[in-house]
């Protein structure tokens, strides 16, 4: 006889813990039954993905995959945050990024920011970069209390001028060194990533000692990793380049006679913060263990609290379907607050089309209101702690990223491994795969290989100059090759007044055609081809008639395997014969008279459409 508890809750304490080897014998039945017969491990790794990194997802995680040495949070390795209170106390630090070139224009954004919930500032400043000019940083920062908002720069190649703008703001205005805050932005390393140049650390070491010397709360260099993100590179090339670019600022500033607890306290580390909330909350957590790993071997672990300061990625952001963007930066703001960034900075929905209006900057402050007031994200230390899948994607990505360290500070150190090509052929090739699964929307792009919308208004914004500089690192975005698609289809329709279209000839009842019907309307439309779908379902005798008044020469046939089997190659005929200058079937290939080629899910589609317009003489 079962005895239940005073409060009347078994909570299942009936049944015998199941053990992993259980489990897996379910699996294998399952498998068995698709016609995989596999056993033990291996029915497990079946059901595993593999993704970037060589990481491996698997579908159950148990305690065998706990992380003992993740320590607590304020404690080396600091996996759990480089604070003991964790954003318990007010939440993550908001910061919004300025690149208006206008000081007044700036200033009114600033100081609607910081009325309205920003905590910190990360401006764009120095005509190279598109930013306020040095001399306007007076200007733009009128009625800002530089004592209470940190000021983050970046500044370039201009990093003499707007530091000691920055500093002679700080004594204007009665800031004393001991109440200033932010970043100078010191990042030789990451500007010869960005522009190719051969990076100096004399002045960032410079600006090194006078901060460690007269002002103990600003920091003078920033450890930038987004150059490595922008260029295509996965989450462990990311941190592998940051702690590469790290060592050799500690070296710089260790050899100039500061201290290891002295050189740490001058960095502040920089992260992209994706979609992907998982890898970002093992991607912040794996950062600190690392650069934790770096201070031990340097001989001071208690220095190894990393300061991370993380922004949405850039890449993920579309110019097509763009109010996506909020939905993919709450994602990336929740990951980047769960993995323990000291600040955030949401990107706003439109950052891909140029300069930013005042509703994008107010909804991208808003996103980490919501998540740290209403969703209460920050009230725990550490929420993902103790979950065995990300203590294990953790621990994963940490290796990886440590290999790659390696293999850079093999090459010499991360200026050289930067001359030499080697980080650029390393990041190259990851986009490169990347790139395949992004044209087989393996990896989908709502609003633009998915449900895109051909009827969308444009949102259009001011433009802000390039920010590739020759010989740099390239930038890259997921949506860049469906853009040159789309781009090609606005100009056809600036041209002609309509945009290119395909027939799309339906076989059968709804039921029978309705699902690969929806799925080739949507990957033409991905490519900015118009899907005519008018008469809803025609045969051998009405498809030549509907196909003429189409006003297309390309037609796909969408039906059922079963009707593809008794009608296709006579409708494919009738379609040739009315004019079709390719007829394409979705659906895995066959042997259809007729048909010409094959549209599926995992084809390359951008090949695909790509071969389309051209056949449609759309330049």
């Amino acid at each position: 006889m079962t005895v239940l508890p005073a409060d009347g809750l078994s909570l299942a304490a009936e049944f015998p813990d199941p053990a992993h080897e259980q489990w897996q014998s379910l699996v294998e039945g399952v498998l068995r039954k698709s016609g995989k017969d596999v056993s033990g491990s291996a029915a497990e790794e079946a059901l595993s993905t593999t993704v970037e990194d060589g990481l491996i997802t698997r579908p159950l995680y148990t305690s065998r995959d706990d992380a003992p040495d993740a320590g607590l949070p304020g404690f080396a390795p600091f996996t759990r945050g480089s604070r003991p209170e964790g954003s318990t106390a007010g939440g993550w630090g908001v910061r919004q990024r300025h690149g208006t070139p206008d000081p007044a224009r700036l200033n009114e954004a600033v100081l609607a920011d910081l009325e309205n919930g920003v905590t910190s500032l990360w401006l764009t400043v120095g005509d190279a970069g598109g930013g306020v000019p040095v001399s306007g940083l007076s200007r733009a920062l009128r009625g800002v209390h530089l004592d209470l908002a940190p000021v983050v720069l970046d500044a370039g190649t201009e990093l003499d001028a707007a530091a000691t703008e920055l500093l002679r703001l700080y004594a204007e205005r009665g800031v004393s060194p001991q109440s200033a805050r932010g970043c100078l932005g010191a990042d030789p390393l990451g500007q010869a990533a960005r522009s190719g140049a051969a990076p100096d650390l004399t002045a960032a070491v410079r600006w090194a000692q006078r901060c460690a010397r007269e002002y103990l709360g600003l920091r003078a260099l920033a450890v930038d990793a987004m150059p490595y993100h922008e260029a295509g590179g996965s989450a462990a090339q990311e941190l592998g380049s940051s702690l590469a670019t790290g060592v050799a600022y500690l070296r710089a500033m260790t050899a100039a006679g500061l201290g290891v607890e002295e050189a740490c306290a001058q960095l502040e580390f920089r992260y992209a913060a994706t979609a992907d909330q998982f890898l970002t909350i093992a991607k912040m957590r794996a950062a600190r263990r690392l650069w934790a790993r770096v201070a031990e071997v340097c001989g001071a672990p208690e220095a190894g609290a990393q300061r991370q300061h993380a922004v949405t990625s850039p890449v993920m952001m579309t110019r097509r379907d763009p109010w996506v963007n909020m939905l993919r930066t709450t994602l990336a703001c929740l990951g980047a607050g769960v993995g323990g960034a000291d600040a955030v900075t949401v990107l706003p929905f439109d950052h891909a089309l140029g300069l930013p209006d005042a509703f994008a900057r107010r909804i991208a402050r808003n996103t980490s209101t919501i998540l740290v007031e209403e969703s209460h994200l920050a009230r725990v230390i550490d929420p993902a702690g103790g979950s065995w899948y990300v203590e294990r994607l953790t621990d994963e990505l940490a290796d990886a990223a440590w290999g790659f360290f390696q293999e850079i500070e093999r090459a010499g150190g991360q200026a050289a491994a930067l001359e030499s090509g080697m980080v650029a052929e390393r990041l190259a090739a990851t986009w490169a795969a990347r790139k395949k699964n992004l044209a087989r929307r393996k990896e989908p792009i709502t609003g633009v290989s998915e449900f895109p919308q051909l009827a969308e208004r444009a949102v259009e914004r001011e433009a802000v100059p390039s920010a590739v500089a020759p010989g740099g690192l390239p930038v890259v975005r997921r949506d860049e090759a469906f853009e040159a698609l789309r781009a090609r289809s606005d100009a056809h329709l600036a041209a002609t007044g309509r945009r290119p279209r395909v027939f799309l000839a339906a076989l059968g009842p709804a039921a029978a055609h309705t699902a690969r019907a929806s799925f080739a309307a949507n990957l033409f439309q991905a490519g900015g081809i118009e899907p005519v779908h008018e008469p809803v379902e025609v045969d051998a005798s009405s498809a030549g008639a509907a196909f003429a008044a189409a006003g297309t020469d390309i037609a796909c046939l969408c039906s059922s395997d079963a009707l593809y089997a008794e009608r296709a190659g006579e409708v494919a005929g009738a379609l040739v014969s009315a004019g079709a200058q390719r007829v394409y079937l979705a659906g895995r290939p066959g042997d259809y008279a007729g048909v010409d080629e094959y549209v599926f899910a995992g084809c390359d589609v951008v090949a695909v459409l790509s071969s389309v317009l051209d056949r449609m003489g759309v330049a």
